[in-house]
This record gives C-alpha cells, structure tokens and sequence, in this order.
C-alpha cells in the first residue's frame, strides 16, 4: 500500500538532485564565518526578503525565539493573531526564554490595526505589561493556511512603529503567501523589523530557517542563537539544500495549493465544517460537527488506508499538501478523508 502522508509539508524527502547539491557544497566552519554555502544562502535570503542581513539557524521555533529575544524584554507583552504558531507549537518557549507574555488580537489568524490598537498597553502602566511587540503569522497555520491581507499587515505594523514599538513576522511559509497572493517576498516583508522563513517547509529542504533584518540586529542573533544551542559548524550541508531550492525557484507551489483545494472540495461535500475562503494555500483544516466521528476516528481509519493527516483538536483535523503528493494522490486521499467521515 502506497502511503500519502498529508500530516505537514515538513515531512518531504531531499531529491537526488537535492542530496547531490548537498554533498557537493563547499564548506567551512560557519562559527568562524567561513562556510561559503552558509554564507550565500544568507545573502541570497537577506536580498529575496530586502533585509540587510540574514542568519541561518536550525528551526523555525528557534528563528521565531530569536526575533523574540531581539525585539522584546523580560516582562513585555506581544499582540499576536489568535491560534498562533510562536503561541500553541513551541512548548511554552516564549515565556521560558524571552519571559513575555501574549495578547490575542482577531479571530481565526487575522487581524486588523484597530484590533492591535484595542490590544496595546502603553509603557509604564502599574499593573499593564507593556506591548513592544506585535507578531503576524503568515500563512497562517491555525487559520487554514490563510494569506494575511498586506493592507491589513501594513497598517498593523505602522500602527505599532508609531506607539514606539517593533513588528516581527513569523514567515515559516512567506514562499506560500508569495506565490498565492501574487505579491514578492520583498514587499511581504517590508512592513517588519525581523522576519523569518522556513526552508523545510514548501521548499523541501531536510532542515534550517533564516531570520532577516537589520545588519545590527542579525549580528546580536548570531549570540543568540549560540545560547539556544543552534550554533553549526560545517552546516554549509545544510544550507546548500536551500540553495537548490531557491534555484528551482517556488513555482510550484501553486500546484500544492490547488491540491489543497482539490481536498477541501472534497471534504466540503461530507458536513464537515469547512472555511473555502480560507484554503488559499496548501492547509486544509476541517471540524466535525458532533453528528460525525471524531477526529482521532477518522485519523485512524485513514491511517488504516495509506493516508496520514493531522488531529488538530478532538474534531478538528489538518491536511497539508507539499511537492511529495501529486494531484492524483491528493484526490485519493481525499475520497479516503471522505469515507472515513462518512462510516459514522
């Protein structure tokens, strides 16, 4: 049996051509600064986001650890959209390492700048922690995979620089928002003081993000991320599978979307609840109303038959398409999501 595993886009397999990049890189000792291929996916990444400078690092979770550490202080408080990544997935690290403190802004992922504003607590209230910092997430993961609105980005953004404080975007999947929304990674990135992207995700690399800013900013990361643990020596392996990546450029990402959506039509015909507004990029999250199984119920039975998603919740369920699924394989799965709803 053929198995289709739609639980994440980080569950994807280096090429051949992927894995010889890899062998081929010339390498050095990135703590020294020497690691050419390092080197030149930093650049590279640094000029794709229009930021002065770019880091390599491990993990998303430590590219969103860092920014925190770089734009907050022990006892600040962050605005961010509801369900958000740097919130639910990274095992409590915010308050453990930065010491901060979150404020949900909006519904399903999104938010406005009238949202942040009803959020944000000034500097030097007695009982209040400050709001230094707002986080956006895009795509948003929670949300279905949801582009956020860069009108709405901007003005959020403006809004926080005017009351003095910083805008951090949390861009593991920026490659997703770009290609649906037509817009380049630049002018995503424009609004904020830091961001980051993942390589592991839609680009299908084994491993690594790359935080972007300021020249000044990228060079406290480096310290920061050798307290965290995730300073590499020769990691320019690593970072050569981003090189490839980016030379096969992300294009293809729109054929995981549209898979995306191949499911989600699918899935809209059992009475599921499902948002198809939201399935704008390769997430596909739907509930299930207590008149179907649970969500742990049809995991399983899907399992049984090849196919892997994610229990989101106990009825809520995550399908996640990437370049390891063709169309065909998604409208399978999709017949299977199907059925095992459907058995009651």
């Amino acid at each position: 049996m053929t198995r289709i595993d739609l639980r994440s886009d980080t569950v994807t397999l280096p090429s051949p051509a992927m894995r010889a990049a890899m062998a081929a890189a010339p390498v050095g000792d990135d703590q020294y600064g020497e690691d050419p291929s390092v080197n030149a996916l930093q650049e590279r990444i640094a000029a794709l986001l229009g930021k002065e400078a770019a880091l390599f690092v491990p993990s998303g979770t430590m590219a969103n650890q860092i920014g925190l550490q770089l734009l907050t202080r022990p006892g600040d408080e962050v605005v961010v959209g509801a369900e958000a990544h740097i919130t639910w997935h990274e095992a409590g690290a915010s308050a453990f390492n930065a010491g901060v403190q979150f404020a949900v802004a909006g519904q399903s992922g999104l938010f406005t700048a009238e949202d942040f504003e009803a959020a944000f607590k000034p500097d030097g209230h007695v009982v209040f922690p400050p709001t230094t910092l707002v986080c956006i997430e895009n795509t948003h993961n929670r949300g279905g995979g949801v582009v956020f609105p860069q009108a709405d980005v901007a003005a959020i953004c403006a809004a926080a620089q005017r009351r003095g404080g910083h805008a951090y975007l949390d861009g593991a999947r920026l490659f997703n928002a770009a290609v649906a929304s037509g817009l380049d990674l630049a002018t995503l990135a424009a609004p904020f003081d830091v961001v980051s992207v993942a390589l592991s995700k839609g680009l299908g690399c084994p491993a690594g993000s790359v935080l972007a800013g300021r020249r000044a900013d990228m060079l406290r990361a480096v310290r920061a991320r050798r307290r965290f643990g995730g300073a590499m020596r020769q990691s320019g392996i690593l970072a050569a599978a981003g090189l490839y990546a980016l030379d096969q450029g992300f294009g293809h990402l729109a054929s995981d979307h549209a898979n995306a959506r191949l499911i989600a039509g699918r899935i809209a015909q059992t009475g599921a609840a499902i948002d198809l507004a939201t399935v704008q990029t390769n997430i596909v999250i739907f509930r299930l109303p207590a008149s179907l199984p649970e969500a742990a119920t049809v995991v399983a039975r899907a399992a049984e038959r090849g196919v892997l998603v994610s229990a989101f919740a106990p009825r809520t369920v995550r399908a996640t398409t990437h370049l390891d699924v063709s169309a065909a394989a998604c409208a399978r799965a999709a017949d299977i999501l199907a059925e095992a709803i459907a058995a009651g």
